[in-house]
């Protein structure tokens, strides 16, 4: 949706907002309700990378294909769901998820709450000041009477790698919106966008080759939950080469098959290449070296998510690195716009304490998420490696998911495995981790259960209903008194 603005004027706000997706939206509605007025800045859609290329399209994909193997899994059921995806039909209800790449809805809400909306790229010009060059060429200077937050994001990094930049790679945009299924997908990395992109698009018909530099996929979790998956990709026919490095891809004038060489000479052939080698912050060109900082950088910041050396400038979501997931971000956005309120105001403590109003604590203890495999993958907190690291006295509490009875209603031969790491001194949950069909629905008792720092003997008196596969907890918490 396209605004006619003035050619060239300054504007002055309580508080400016570089980048309008999810979190650049919470921050607004923060400080909106809280009486401040705002303007955001975007170069693209509003509703930012998680709206249209990234957590909605991936699960509008993945959805039918988790759905279509649970029900695989379920006698009476599984004869009736053994032909093909639809992949047409899946795309366009895609499509339809992200508003077929239009951004009209989201506009009508940032206008509802009383939000000015800037179109054009943003630049720090200094100290609460931001220009804004429009798209047809108009110019806006910002300045912000309280504060500017910088909620750009992040973007997928390709490696410098002989023959890449000719071979038309997919990153995850072009892997969650392709309205193509290549025939034979090599997709290079093992974290979440490369096992999640595996997983869809090889239920849509593409031979998956993944090619994994470590020793083995989701690396950040434990190590059982990447073997569980692994596991299964493999079962359905992936190829999944475990310690391989890419030293160049070929494709000749940038059509027909690729080839993706390896360290060694070994090659593989694939019709389409996906690169999920990790992020990069959006923050190369937002005019950062006006305000003595790095263009490029990651930003520093304190857990009000204010920018370390400054009194005025804010890095929430994926630019501070704390934490790149959506819904931290927007958690972060809810924290920072609470403290700029507060600030702002000056009559208003702030409370940054740990878990307080003011303070993304979570960022640190309590990060959830689920990863959209085939089973599922979900943690929160702190792994067991995590927390020997940190210096705590723990006990890991293994259960093998078959032995919960809720398990073998919800799909034959249930495979899966949970976890939880107790702090033995103050016999408090730091983390649990889960990897099984149907999990990622476990994952928020396990995140209350963190940040509550519920005691072992209070989840005695948290009852499980019978029978589903929340008795996880039951038979965790019988397998760390026995």
């Amino acid at each position: 949706m396209t605004r006619t603005v003035e050619s060239e004027h300054e504007h002055e706000y309580d508080v400016v907002v570089l980048g309008a997706g999810p979190v650049g939206e919470n921050v607004v509605d923060r400080v909106r309700a809280a009486g401040l007025s705002a303007a955001i800045v975007e170069s693209e859609l509003i509703g930012g990378e998680c709206s249209y290329w990234a957590c909605m399209p991936s699960k509008a994909l993945l959805r039918p294909v988790i759905a279509r193997s649970d029900a695989r899994k379920v006698a009476g059921l599984r004869q009736s769901v053994y032909g093909p995806l639809d992949a047409l039909e899946v795309f366009a209800h895609r499509d339809e998820v992200v508003g077929d790449w239009t951004d009209d809805g989201q506009v009508d809400w940032l206008d509802s709450i009383g939000v000015r909306i800037f179109r054009g790229h943003g630049r720090l010009l200094g100290p609460r000041r931001v220009e804004v060059a429009g798209p047809e060429g108009e110019r806006h200077v910002l300045t912000a009477r309280h504060a500017v937050a910088v909620c750009t994001g992040s973007r997928a990094v390709l490696p410098d790698l002989p023959g890449l930049s000719g071979a038309r790679p997919w990153t995850s945009r072009e892997a969650t919106s392709s309205d193509r299924v290549p025939g034979r997908l090599i997709v290079v990395g093992g974290g979440v966008v490369g096992v999640e992109m595996a997983t869809a698009w090889h239920a849509f018909g593409s031979k998956v080759t993944m090619l994994v530099r470590g020793g083995g996929l989701l690396p950040r979790m434990e190590p059982f939950v990447g073997e569980h998956v692994a596991a299964a990709l493999t079962a359905r026919g992936a190829d999944i080469r475990t310690g391989v490095s890419v030293t160049a891809v070929v494709r000749d004038g940038g059509t027909g098959p690729v080839t993706v060489v390896l360290e060694g000479g070994d090659h593989v052939e694939g019709d389409q290449v996906l690169f999920a080698t990790g992020r990069a912050p959006r923050t190369e060109d937002i005019g950062l070296e006006k305000v003595g900082l790095k263009p490029g950088s990651w930003l520093d910041v304190d857990d009000s998510l204010r920018v370390t050396g400054t009194d005025w400038l804010y890095a929430v979501g994926d630019v501070n690195h704390r934490a790149l997931l959506t819904h931290q971000g927007k958690y972060q956005a809810r924290i920072a716009g609470g403290a700029i309120a507060a600030r702002a105001k000056g009559t208003e403590a702030l409370d940054e304490s740990n878990w307080g109003a003011h303070a993304a604590t979570a960022d640190h203890a309590a990060v959830p998420q689920v990863v959209f495999s085939d089973p599922e993958a979900a943690a929160v907190g702190l792994s067991l490696a995590e927390a020997e690291r940190a210096g705590h006295r723990v006990r890991a509490v293994d259960l093998d998911m078959s032995h919960v009875a809720g398990a073998g209603l919800y799909a034959q031969g249930y495979r899966g495995h949970a976890r939880m790491v107790v702090d033995l001194d103050r016999e408090v949950i730091l983390g649990a981790s889960f990897v099984g069909p149907g999990i990622g629905e476990l994952v928020h008792s396990a995140t209350v259960a963190v940040v509550g720092e519920v005691p072992i003997a209070r989840l005695w008196h948290a009852v499980p209903s019978y029978p589903t596969l929340s008795e996880a907890w039951l038979r965790l918490l019988e397998a760390y008194r026995s």
